[in-house]
């Protein structure tokens, strides 16, 4: 019997491998995307709750006595602590399980830091992938503490089902508060520390912003609790209103969802086209050469861009399979048996002088049979024959842009035997790139 998977373990709710798949997305190593592909089936079944507010206002506490609610009504509860990365270290102290410490020992919940990594936003880039993994892992709840964040980082509410901003009294006046781009994406309001002075200003204000705006009958207008959470007042109310947002908006759960599904896609679309960008086409090389005459006031930003997307676009496009060479001492046999048997007709033969041979192309339309012959001895396809036989001698690619194809593989350090193209026989430019490069295969570049 074949041992269980990383994916059938996190399935089974192994805490190892639970933290281990975690490490896989956050690091985003080249097995993460098979991981997810394998757990995201299982997924879709947790209750996302985003906590997010300003440093200092008791998110992580908050959090534990919640973990303490959930566990006493029996749901289980996995929790991702997200802590900022030094710009100077690159480190991260991951604390804010301390404060959660008492739940260790508690199989029902799994606590888990991650670092932003310098993202922006109040998450990880990686925070949804590692949610996903709570999920698939049978978590009824998965709470998500984002780093202290201002005004604008709201990452939050692309992420989670419900949104819990916490505020404390004291860290601005009414204004302030008005104008935070961040009140505007809580379904629920905390005034934690709510013993300090200043707490009923604080809730005031916040009602104050919400009566502004009008609200339809069956909207859910975002209620403004008051906690305090090092004592746990107030906490048990936080769970209960998160529960009737739950079943009031329960029909619209399906709409987040898909709008979440759209953010993420949209994220790794984009780092894969810049990632594409980079490494593939038009490649590093040519890349860092246009951010030089970018730099050098000689392209501007906007054209800069337009041409990385034509090129790395283009570059996709038109490449296909051209045709298929075959080395033969007479090409009258393959011809005329392909011709009967499958009606496929060729050209005239075209001879070559400077390669020394004489080449035939067989089909119609899409990718073609060429026969390549010797027209004289000694010439590279007649020792080709002596040493191999007939047979497969190349496999060409039809690229749009050979110039092109060709600087993106010198960039990689890819071999040549054409540094620059040359006429091919049928008409177009044509390089061939050396086996030793491909595997022992001959590849010619084809431009038609």
């Amino acid at each position: 019997m074949n041992a269980p998977t990383l994916a059938d373990r996190v399935l089974m709710k192994d805490p190892r491998a639970i933290a281990r798949a975690i490490s896989i997305v956050e690091d985003e190593a080249p097995d993460a995307a098979a991981l997810v592909g394998r757990i995201f089936p299982r997924t879709g079944r947790a209750y996302l709750i985003g906590i997010t507010g300003a440093p200092g206002a008791g998110k992580s506490t908050l959090v534990d006595r919640v973990i303490v609610e959930f566990r006493r009504l029996g749901q289980s509860v996995g929790v991702l602590a997200v802590d900022p990365t030094s710009p100077y270290t690159g480190g991260a102290i991951l604390g804010d399980r301390v404060r959660m410490q008492a739940h260790a020992e508690d199989p029902g919940v799994f606590i888990r830091s991650m670092a932003t990594r310098g993202n922006l936003g109040g998450l990880a880039r990686t925070t949804a992938d590692a949610a996903m993994v709570l999920d698939a892992a049978g978590f009824d709840i998965v709470i998500i503490e984002t780093v202290g964040v201002g005004q604008d980082e709201v990452d939050i509410v692309r992420t989670a089902d419900v949104s819990v901003v916490t505020v404390v009294p004291g860290t601005g006046d009414d204004v302030q508060a008005l104008k935070a781009g961040i009140m505007e994406i809580a379904d629920v309001f905390v005034v934690n520390k709510a013993d300090r002075d200043g707490a009923d200003r604080t809730a005031a204000s916040i009602e104050s912003m919400l009566s502004l705006e009008e609200w339809a009958s069956e909207a859910w207008r975002p209620p403004v609790l008051r906690t305090v959470a090092t004592t746990g007042v107030g906490v048990s109310e936080v769970v209960a209103t998160i529960a009737q947002f739950r079943t009031r908006t329960g029909p619209s759960v399906g709409e987040r969802r898909r709008a979440r599904v759209e953010w993420r896609v949209r994220e790794l679309l984009a780092r894969q086209f810049l990632h594409h960008v980079e490494h593939g086409a038009p490649g590093a090389a040519e890349f860092s050469s246009l951010l030089d005459r970018v730099a050098g006031r000689e392209v501007d930003p906007y054209e800069a861009a337009r041409l990385v997307m034509s090129r790395a676009m283009g570059a996709q496009a038109g490449v296909a399979l051209h045709h298929v060479g075959i080395a033969v001492r007479d090409a009258a046999e393959i011809v005329a048996f392909l011709q009967e048997a499958f009606g496929m007709p060729s050209t005239p033969p075209i001879d070559v002088p400077s390669q020394r041979v004489s080449v035939r192309f067989i089909g119609r339309g899409g990718a073609l049979v060429e026969t390549v012959s010797p027209l004289a001895g000694g010439s590279p396809i007649d020792k080709f024959l002596d040493t191999r036989g007939p047979g497969l001698h190349h496999i060409a690619i039809q690229v749009p842009d050979i110039d092109a194809a060709l600087a993106a593989l010198r960039a990689r350090g890819v071999k040549l035997i054409d540094q620059a193209p040359r006429e091919g026989a049928h008409g177009g430019r044509i390089a061939f790139i050396h086996p030793s490069s491909t595997g022992n295969v001959l590849l010619e570049l084809v431009q038609p």
